[in-house]
C-alpha cells in the first residue's frame, strides 16, 4: 500500500513572473511529495496582465494576495512574498515551501528557508539565474530546455538508430557539469566491485543539489545514465522487483555481476 504523505507544503507563486498555464504541472509534482496546505500567488491583480491567473486561482483554490505598485517602476510583490515566506516559517509547521518564480531576488530567501532545514523546491523558466537554481533543493524547468530532448531524437535521413544514439551520447557526455554530477554520485556509491545500487545515487545526487533528469529530456534516470555510454547499467529481477545498479564504464574491461544487498523496489514504484 502506497503510504499517506504528512509533509506540509506551502505553495508561493510570484504570479509576475510565472506562467498560469503550468499550474497544473506544479501542484502535480508537488503531490508526490506532500500536501499542499498553503497556496498563495502574489501580484498587483488590478494589472491586465494578471488576469489570465484569474481562472487559474479559482480552480485550484489559491489565494490571491494583493501588491500594489506603490511606486511607479516598482511592485511589491518581492516583499510581500519574503514577508509571508518568514512568517511561515516561525508560525506554521511546514517541511517544505515551493517557491514557482524566475526571479534572482529570492536567492537569499531560499538560503534562510535552507539554512533552517527546509526544502526549497523552485520552479522557473529558462531565464532562471544560476544562483537561485543552485540554492534550491530541487529545481524543475517549466519550459522545454534546449536542446530538446535528446532520447526522443529521430534519425536523420540515411542515418540509424544506432548512429543517433550515440549522437545523443556524444552531445550529453559534451556536459561536463553534468557527467560530473553523475561520476562522483556513482562512485560515492559504490561497493568495492564499483557497482551502485541507483536508489542510493539518486539520493546522493539529490542531497548534492537542484538537480532532475528530466532536464536532459529523460523521464527516468536510469534513461539517463543508460544513453551516456561512459556508465554500464544492470538490471536483476527478482519476482515482481527490480535491482538497478550502475557503474563507471571500464575501458576494455570486462562487466561484473552487481552485488545484490541495497533497496529492492517494485517495477511501478521506481522514481529513478
Amino acid at each position: 500500500m502506497t503510504p499517506i504523505h504528512t509533509n506540509s507544503i506551502a505553495l508561493l507563486i510570484d504570479a509576475d513572473n510565472a506562467p498560469a498555464a503550468k499550474i497544473e504541472f506544479i501542484l502535480s509534482e508537488l503531490a508526490a511529495h506532500g500536501v499542499v496546505n498553503i497556496r498563495r500567488a502574489y501580484g498587483n491583480w488590478t494589472k491586465p496582465d494578471l488576469q489570465r491567473w484569474i481562472r487559474v486561482l479559482h480552480e485550484n483554490s489559491i489565494q490571491p494576495i494583493q501588491s500594489f505598485d506603490l511606486v511607479p517602476g516598482k511592485n511589491a510583490t518581492d516583499m510581500a512574498l519574503v514577508i509571508d515566506a518568514m512568517d511561515l516559517l516561525y508560525t506554521k509547521k511546514v517541511n517544505t515551501f515551493c517557491l514557482v518564480s524566475s526571479d534572482s531576488d529570492f536567492t537569499p530567501l531560499i538560503q534562510r528557508l535552507r539554512a533552517d532545514g527546509k526544502e526549497v523546491f523552485g520552479f522557473g523558466e529558462l531565464k532562471t539565474p544560476e544562483p537561485f537554481i543552485a540554492a534550491c533543493t530541487r529545481f524543475i524547468y517549466l519550459e522545454e530546455p534546449k536542446p530538446a530532448k535528446p532520447a526522443a531524437a529521430k534519425p536523420k535521413a540515411g542515418q540509424t538508430a544506432t548512429e543517433t544514439h550515440a549522437k545523443n551520447s556524444h552531445d550529453l557526455k559534451g556536459n561536463a557539469k553534468l557527467i560530473k554530477t553523475l561520476r562522483t554520485a556513482v562512485g560515492a556509491s559504490a561497493e568495492e566491485d564499483g557497482w551502485a545500487n541507483l536508489a542510493a545515487v539518486g539520493t546522493r545526487i539529490s542531497n548534492e543539489g537542484p538537480f532532475d533528469h528530466r532536464t536532459y529530456g529523460y523521464k527516468k534516470l536510469v534513461d539517463l545514465f543508460e544513453a551516456i555510454d561512459l556508465f554500464e547499467v544492470t538490471r536483476e529481477k527478482h519476482g515482481t522487483h527490480t535491482v538497478i545498479s550502475v557503474r563507471i564504464a571500464k575501458v576494455g574491461g570486462k562487466k561484473v555481476n552487481p552485488k545484490v544487498t541495497l533497496l529492492e523496489v517494485d517495477d511501478n514504484d521506481i522514481p529513478f
